[in-house]
């Protein structure tokens, strides 16, 4: 196919000069627009870095919560936090593993789909 541009599994995105912006670090969740990413290294305000769109991760979450496998979950931007409450948050994908409360981290599989 002549229109193929690659998979889509990573997306290159730049941290806009904005205000507000702030350096990403390597592991951080990032909301672009409607896509939920995980920085593959640290970006700084104004450069470009790769973001993974699929995959399983260990990300913050909050603490005060109990996951259960399976369950859906939603970031936080205001925090970089992960959570089980849908609210304003956006949904970034499942639980693919229990975890308990209090505990600092869940495992999320990435759904990959645009955030609602």
């Amino acid at each position: 196919m002549k229109n193929y541009i690659q998979p889509g599994n990573e997306i290159a995105w730049t941290n806009e000069d904005v205000t507000g912006a702030v350096d990403v670090a390597s592991g951080d969740g990032v909301v672009a627009g409607s896509l939920f990413g995980v920085a593959n290294g640290d970006i700084a305000v104004g450069d470009e870095g790769t973001l993974s769109l699929i995959g399983v991760y260990e990300l913050p979450k909050v603490s005060a919560q109990a996951w259960t496998f399976g369950q859906r979950i939603y970031f936080v931007a205001a925090s970089g936090e992960c959570t089980s409450t849908a609210g304003s948050n956006k949904l970034i994908g499942v639980a693919v593993e229990a975890a308990d409360n209090p505990s600092a981290t869940g495992k999320v599989r990435l759904s990959s789909a645009f955030t609602i």
